[in-house]
């Protein structure tokens, strides 16, 4: 074997190693002994947790501030200033339900906190919750440009349950969909917006290992999109499944 391809072969096992290491840590230890980086792991990349990455790529191109008959986006541009770099917008989209996306919640704020044991009593509890009629998407979401975080962040708080309603589902591989029955803006408690949907249809899950795969959708507007699609098979947790 070539030495350039055998050293890249093993780095390439190494970064897959890791990461699967890292994904899997919910399995092999509390959830009071993850570090941050695992916790994040699980509220980033996870089978309940994924990052939609929109890449807005119209600010690479100079285009003159000042007005001209050829000049581009001039208007805003010379308001809000120009970066001439690619900008990243990223949606964290979560099954806030699956106990694993608590535990990292929980387990986040006692690194940061360092909260006092009866604090830590309602920690405990709150990764404990077992629901039993609903399913909770959360989203959040980040971009380091804020002319661009500023106008989701509108959208965000301004949309209602009306809007959204025939816009917003979660479809089984076998195509069913379930539409969103409430949904609630970020609040202070900074997990995001709310997608609420009814855990059961006609007496049994919407969710179970019957299908292969669920995907969640919601239409903001033309220029907000939210599309991913979760693995049921790797959301079990001790033999049961957790969404």
């Amino acid at each position: 074997m070539d030495t350039r391809v055998f050293k890249l072969s093993a780095v390439f096992l190494l970064v897959l190693v890791t990461a699967m290491s890292v994904v899997a840590q919910w399995k092999v230890k509390p959830w009071k002994e993850w570090s941050k980086k695992e916790a994040e792991k699980i509220l980033e990349d996870s089978p309940w947790a994924r990052t939609q990455v929109e890449t807005n790529l119209s600010e690479m191109f100079y285009s003159p501030t000042s007005a001209g008959r050829n000049a581009t986006n001039v208007s805003n541009r010379s308001v809000e200033g120009a970066t001439n770099q690619e900008i990243n917008l990223s949606y964290h989209i979560r099954f806030f339900t699956a106990r694993p996306i608590r535990e990292a919640f929980a387990r986040i704020y006692q690194l940061k906190e360092k909260p006092d044991p009866q604090t830590n009593i309602g920690l405990q509890k709150f990764t404990e919750i077992a629901p039993t009629n609903v399913i909770i998407l959360t989203v959040t979401f980040d971009c380091p440009d804020r002319r661009f975080s500023g106008k989701v962040m509108q959208a965000f708080n301004s949309a209602v349950t009306a809007t959204l309603k025939n816009s917003t589902y979660l479809e089984r591989s076998d195509g069913k969909r379930l539409f969103l029955e409430e949904y609630v803006p970020p609040g202070p408690d900074g997990f995001g917006a709310r997608f609420i949907f009814p855990r059961n249809v006609k007496d049994a899950p919407f969710i179970s290992l019957d299908a292969s795969e669920v995907r969640f959708f919601s239409e903001y507007s033309s220029n907000i999109k939210l599309d991913r699609r979760f693995k049921i098979s790797d959301l079990m947790v001790n033999g049961k499944l957790e969404y």
